[in-house]
């Protein structure tokens, strides 16, 4: 990968990296065709990452097919494929790791112990690789986003992270790998989290400026459909992601709920007064 990117520099192209777990699906396509249209050398990296996973048998679960990947990424124009192996990225004994404090201690972090320290890690990992110009990454991972933008900033990486919208279904569903896991009766329920998260943006729009308020309204939008099981559903400050009790800035209605074993998050930006 090195020897492709030393090609692509020496003849003056810039590096465009969207880095994925595989099981691509539009949502992926979406960052691959803005890589397309800004950079001159589109990178893809699938690698389904063990060290953020904090169940083991959502690690054994998370889908995978290298080949119909291959062929995504082919259609989309994307130049070259980093697709290492577990043992490749992890060859020894790991004793280092990178970790964002405050932004990784909450929701996510909260209930997913070690998931931002395995992706800091990794992506750090992967930007040393493939020394991109610019990387992309879905709005849907918002606070992934921000641990991201965070780790950059603090370590002066040479790379521009572009944060491309999140790609629904037309019921609203946010895409994700891991909906495909889902059965038929739980897919049609599924659209109740964007529905709830909407209904939150509704009443700050309406001018609500009480987060517990807002959060109240959203929850008991989703508690109408009691197959949903909801994990959290909080209110906080876009750029570190802790609580708020008032709106009075921009801010993200995050959640993450649970549809039999398939556990789903989404949210929504909303700009402050």
């Amino acid at each position: 990968m090195r020897l492709f990117i030393a090609a692509a520099r020496e003849s003056g192209l810039t590096i465009g990296l969207v880095p994925t777990m595989g099981a691509l699906h539009e949502g992926h396509g979406a960052l691959m065709r803005c890589a397309r249209e800004e950079t001159d050398y589109v990178v893809a990296t699938i690698f389904v990452n063990p060290t953020q996973f904090d169940r083991p048998e959502d690690f054994q679960k998370y889908p995978r097919n290298i080949e119909t990947d291959l062929a995504f990424c082919d259609r989309l124009g994307v130049d070259a494929v980093l697709a290492p192996s577990a043992k490749e990225m992890y060859p020894g004994e790991v004793l280092t790791s990178v970790e964002v404090a405050g932004i990784s201690s909450r929701l996510e972090g909260e209930f997913r112990p070690g998931h931002f320290r395995g992706v800091a890690t990794v992506v750090a990992k992967l930007f040393n690789i493939v020394t991109a110009d610019r990387a992309y990454f879905g709005e849907k991972d918002a606070q992934q986003l921000a641990v991201i933008q965070k780790m950059v900033a603090d370590l002066n990486l040479p790379v521009t992270i572009v944060t491309v919208p999140t790609v629904r279904e037309a019921d609203g569903l946010a895409m994700s790998s891991r909906n495909q896991r889902l059965t038929p009766e739980d897919r049609r329920n599924a659209p109740a989290l964007y529905q709830a998260l909407c209904e939150a943006e509704r009443l700050i729009r309406n001018g609500s400026r009480s987060a517990p308020e807002v959060r109240q309204g959203a929850l008991t939008l989703l508690l109408r459909n009691p197959v949903i099981r909801i994990e959290y559903l909080e209110v906080v400050d876009s750029a570190t992601f802790q609580p708020v009790e008032m709106v009075t800035g921009d801010v993200r209605i995050a959640a993450a709920v649970w549809l039999g074993d398939v556990r789903l998050i989404d949210n929504v930006f909303v700009r402050g007064a």
